[in-house]
């Protein structure tokens, strides 16, 4: 099995820019500075995990935009989807697991409904 792949610079950035933007409650634009991250993770087998996360990250920033619209009932679905890969940041092996466990511990503290 091939090692996960190295963060390169640009999904560092991705994920230092989207802890900012959520920070500042601007969640939609929290899902937009990740999706070409998770589409380049996706494509790799070797770093399912990755895209994994990432999707979860995102499912998360689009939840927490939705219930700021007032969609509760949609943002718990969304929610579902982050939930259920978040647990995958405890066997990740990358680079990156710093920056997914400060954004998973940023997007549970940002949550505004409940389920």
């Amino acid at each position: 099995m091939n090692p996960p792949l190295k963060p390169n610079s640009k999904v560092c950035e991705a994920l230092e820019r989207f802890l900012i933007v959520v920070e500042n409650e601007d969640f939609v634009e929290g899902h937009e500075v990740l999706e070409p991250s998770w589409h380049a993770f996706k494509k790799l087998p070797e770093s399912l995990n990755d895209a994994l996360i990432l999707k979860g990250l995102i499912n998360g920033a689009t939840a927490l935009a939705l219930a700021k619209k007032g969609k509760t009932e949609g943002a718990k679905r969304v929610w579902a989807t982050f939930e259920k890969y978040a647990p995958l940041i405890e066997f990740s092996a990358s680079e990156l697991t710093p920056y997914y466990h400060q954004a998973c511990r940023l997007l549970q503290h940002k949550k505004c409904f409940h389920m």
